[in-house]
């Protein structure tokens, strides 16, 4: 058993935000554990080819849409998202604040992925 505290965790700068990988690859569970911040009125486009995701909104709005636009979102506190097809899409924090989520990937994150955020494609890893 083992503990850790996310004002202990140095954040990551994913793209969008910071994201505090409070459990990792390393600590060898077979999944990670994030807590991520998208920054108000971002429009990130991603996509994890080599991990499923599920996210968990714990404070803020914004909206999840798939890359083509045939289905979207709205998330808010207590919804959760999951990218179950390796899923490119849009995650989208509303104007008004930041937007918080818990993230959980399967197989784990090593805890240093940083998406790059351009208009060319999808950002993967």
């Amino acid at each position: 058993m083992f503990i850790r505290e996310k004002s202990k965790v140095e954040p990551v700068e994913w793209g969008s935000g910071p994201s505090h990988r409070l459990l990792v690859e390393a600590d060898k569970m077979g999944f990670a554990v994030c807590h991520t911040v998208v920054r108000a009125g971002t429009k990130s486009r991603l996509e994890y080819r080599n991990h499923f995701e599920a996210c968990y909104c714990i404070s803020g709005t914004g909206r999840v849409e798939a890359a083509d636009g045939s289905v979207g979102y709205d998330l808010s506190p207590g919804v959760l998202y999951a990218l179950n097809e390796h899923d490119a899409h849009f995650l989208i924090a509303s104007p008004e604040g930041d937007m918080e989520l818990v993230s959980v990937f399967n197989p784990p994150l090593r805890g240093d992925e940083r998406h790059s955020l351009t208009a060319d494609g999808f950002s993967a890893y």
